[in-house]
């Protein structure tokens, strides 16, 4: 396997020089495309994967094949990409058009026919090239708002179609029709002193105060040190506006003028993606809410887009030796800032020590554990962290402290509450592991056996066993009971549940399944009465919602068509 993955990983940072198709492709929208997030950009638990581009804040706008190919995957769904397309194009890429509102013409008739053969909102399919060829300026689908989107936008992907890599769009010739003179900006410098190092008399990451010179490069004051450390930049990037913070695309850092550290982001796999824990600061990240990625890795691992680099980026500062740190930062249109940090060597006396706080539960990251405490059990799988700690863990009644989230976790763990006792059957029965914060409870699908349940997380911090009785609520029906609907072109409720989240829900107009929309932003359920499965006259409404703990609720209403 590490063969396998160095042939995978050590390419990667000369792709950029690869030559991909400048003309193949056109723009997916037909309005100036106004990026919102760049590819990479540092987002929670994971690198973006595409482009967005922004719709002007509507919603319907036209979205184009941008080569021939066919539709070879449709998936529809409540959260992530909410309706997303893939074309598979002949020449060995595929792209993919997120968030949208509804797909067009034949494209959609298929989503509609398959949806109710399923009798499922949320579908997934592969297709033939046969099934739905499309050529090059056809109209595929509308923009939209759905899934995990926060606002109207288009998500836009590239991916390698044998390796389902995930490709930078810019490489594919969008530097011809999105312009951005702006240079990237700097907002923080962090030093890190490495191991029993001082910097500048701490054994704590600092800040580092800088200035901008007349000639535009960034000159930081001098950073006096007698060991082992390393650096971080908070930085981002303004692309085609000057409201939306952007990511870097390339980091360069040199040590008197040798490449110490670098990457860029031309290119990475999905299942790398939540390594971007590791890439920044996170325990800064969760204090600060600053993502500071950090020019260095102490413990290598599998992130392709660090994975080239000769040094790790650490520096060790000796007596008798001047240096000078310089960092360049670049946007995809090679605009760059360079940072300049002069260091020096300086036998120190520490004013701000670090401290370890020591408990019975030292985690070793490359190894599995088990931990229990009062018939609660945490399994750690190996590799489950990135770097070894001493965690908190402790259980006082059907409450479990396990640490907080300042530490990030890769892998699932595994919390088990064994032998509950003191429960009914019924009781039993509604019992889950919830996240505590607070006094809030989030859901964490829970798995019974006997008296005994476990959930499977990837955060650390407080859970507690909890019950839910309580029905999902149905409210703001967009109707009156009894009215005739002539101009109405959709019924809607929404539906929401206290505890354990909608698990499942389903609509009937006079005994017959009808496809219901949901939309967990607005937690509204809505059917598109263009499907005409109403009947002329009077019409019985019947909504059924039910919650991940199986507590269910009834709507029943009537109108008139």
């Amino acid at each position: 396997m590490k063969f396998v993955l160095a042939i995978l990983f050590v390419p990667l940072f000369v792709l950029s020089q690869e030559k991909y198709p400048q003309d193949a492709f056109q723009s997916p929208l037909a309005i100036p495309l106004d990026i919102s997030g760049s590819f990479g950009e540092l987002r929670s638990n994971h690198f973006h994967s595409g482009l967005d581009f922004k719709t002007a804040g509507v919603e319907g706008l036209p979205v184009y094949a941008t080569a021939d190919g066919y539709v070879s995957r449709i998936k529809i769904s409540p959260f992530g990409y909410g309706k997303a397309l893939y074309i598979t194009h002949t020449n060995g890429y595929t792209s993919v058009y997120g968030h949208l509102q509804k797909a067009n013409g034949a494209i959609q008739e298929f989503i509609k026919k398959k949806q109710y053969q399923e009798q499922s909102f949320e579908v997934e399919m592969y297709l033939y090239p046969s099934d739905l060829p499309v050529k090059k300026g056809d109209i595929i689908a509308f923009t939209g708002n759905t899934g995990g989107s926060g606002a109207p936008h288009l998500h836009f992907e590239f991916r390698d179609t044998k390796s389902e890599q995930i490709i930078n769009p810019m490489h594919f010739g969008f530097t011809k029709i999105i312009k951005d003179e702006r240079k990237p900006i700097l907002q923080g410098v962090v030093v890190y002193p490495l191991d029993s190092t001082l910097v500048n008399n701490a054994q704590k990451p600092i800040n580092i105060s800088f200035n901008k010179q007349a000639d535009g490069t960034y000159l930081c004051s001098k950073v006096k040190s007698n060991g082992r450390i390393a650096f971080g930049i908070n930085a981002f990037d303004y692309c085609t506006n000057a409201y939306n913070k952007n990511g870097l695309y390339k980091v360069k850092a040199y040590l008197n003028g040798v490449l110490q550290y670098q990457y860029g982001f031309d290119t990475f796999a999905f299942d790398e993606s939540r390594y971007i824990n590791n890439f920044i600061d996170y325990e800064r990240f969760h204090e600060m809410g600053q993502r500071v990625q950090k020019l260095f890795e102490l413990n290598s691992y599998p992130l392709s887009i660090v994975a080239g680099n000769a040094k790790d980026g650490t520096l060790k500062i000796v007596p008798n030796a001047n240096y000078t740190y310089r960092v360049e930062l670049y946007d995809f249109h090679q605009n760059k800032i360079e940072l300049i940090i002069p260091i020096a060597y300086s036998p120190q006396v520490p004013s701000i020590k670090k401290t370890i706080q020591k408990t019975p539960y030292f985690v070793k990251a490359k190894t599995e554990a088990i931990f229990e405490k009062n018939k609660v059990s945490v399994y750690v799988p190996e590799n489950a962290f990135y770097a070894n700690f001493y965690m908190n863990f402790d259980v006082n009644g059907d409450i479990v402290t396990l640490h907080d989230d300042s530490v990030p976790v890769h892998k699932n763990i595994t919390l088990t509450f064994n032998e509950v006792n003191g429960l009914t059957e019924e009781q039993l029965s509604k019992t889950y592991i919830a996240t505590l914060e607070g006094y809030k409870l989030d859901f964490n699908k829970t798995t019974r056996k006997g008296n005994s349940f476990s959930t499977k997380i990837k955060s650390l911090g407080t859970y507690k066993l909890a019950q839910d009785t309580t029905p999902p609520r149905i409210y703001n029906v967009n109707f009156v009971e009894g009215r005739t609907l002539n101009d109405q072109k959709t019924i809607s409720v929404c539906a929401s549940d206290l505890h354990s989240d909608i698990a499942t829900y389903a609509g009937y107009l006079n005994g017959k399944w009808i496809l219901l929309e949901y939309d967990y932003k607005s937690n509204k359920l809505v059917h598109n009465l263009n499907d005409a499965i109403f009947v002329s006259g009077r019409n019985d409404l019947k909504i059924v919602v039910t919650d991940s703990l199986q507590n269910s609720t009834t709507f029943e209403s009537y109108f008139f068509k």
